[in-house]
């Protein structure tokens, strides 16, 4: 898998490959003890340079998820995946893991619909529609709500991450959520190169996120592909 981007606010490679890793370690592709493949080889897989993979393997060791043995080689450490960009991203691919990415489809700010669920402290918020990728693969179509107290959302310096937009461009962090998974049918807005038609029935989680307020300030809406991902939930 290239880690190669389409988004131009997107995520810097080599933090890519370090989530890719992480995300790789948390499904059990990688265990704990493990020790990785030569770093040439492992840059040559990824189409990076080993200036670049070395770089993610650092953000790893900083976060204590791997050790470096001099002489010997690069060990995974398993200590869970809270300190990962996308540690609340629950699909992963059938296998487990992939890179979490995303097509923007539209950013607006409008009063909340009556059919929305309650949340927030706003009548207004802004409305994120996005089609979802894992690695190269599309898996879902998302609907995000963010409530306007918390800050209003650009769609110029939106990157595949919205918990770290949060974090850098409007100051909060997300600190627990509450999902609810079902099936639910394609909404009409599902962009023709999804892979399943506006109507058909697939995968779905509503989720209530909160920061540190009493108030959850986001609420998302989002339909995945149960042939193409699968909803993980891991208890550590």
């Amino acid at each position: 898998m290239s880690p190669n981007s389409r988004n131009p606010n997107a995520l810097p490679i080599y933090v890519q490959i370090a989530e890719l890793l992480i995300r790789d370690i948390a499904a059990g592709r990688l265990i704990d003890g493990e020790r990785l493949p030569p770093e040439r080889d492992m840059a040559a897989e990824l189409q990076v340079s080993v200036g670049t993979l070395r770089k993610s393997l650092a953000e790893l060791e900083k976060k204590g998820m791997l050790e470096r043995i001099q002489g010997s080689g690069n060990y995974v450490r398993d200590t869970g995946t809270q300190n990962s960009v996308y540690a609340m991203f629950r699909l992963e691919l059938p296998e487990g893991g992939g890179l979490p990415r995303a097509d923007v489809l539209s950013v607006d700010h409008l009063e909340k619909p009556a059919d929305l669920p309650q949340f927030g402290t706003s009548q207004h918020g802004s409305r994120v529609r996005r089609m979802r990728y894992l690695n190269d693969t599309i898996i879902a179509v998302e609907e995000i709500w963010l409530d306007e107290s918390v800050g209003l959302i650009d769609q110029s310096l939106l990157s595949d991450s919205l918990y770290r937009y949060y974090q850098h461009q409007l100051g909060f962090w997300i600190t627990r959520a509450e999902d609810r998974v079902s099936i639910q049918a394609l909404p009409d807005w599902t962009p023709d190169g999804f892979t399943k038609p506006a109507g058909q029935i697939a995968g779905y989680v509503e989720r209530f996120s909160w920061s540190e307020t009493a108030e959850p300030v986001e609420f998302s809406k989002t339909w995945f592909d149960p042939d193409r991902a699968t909803y993980v939930q891991r208890l550590k």
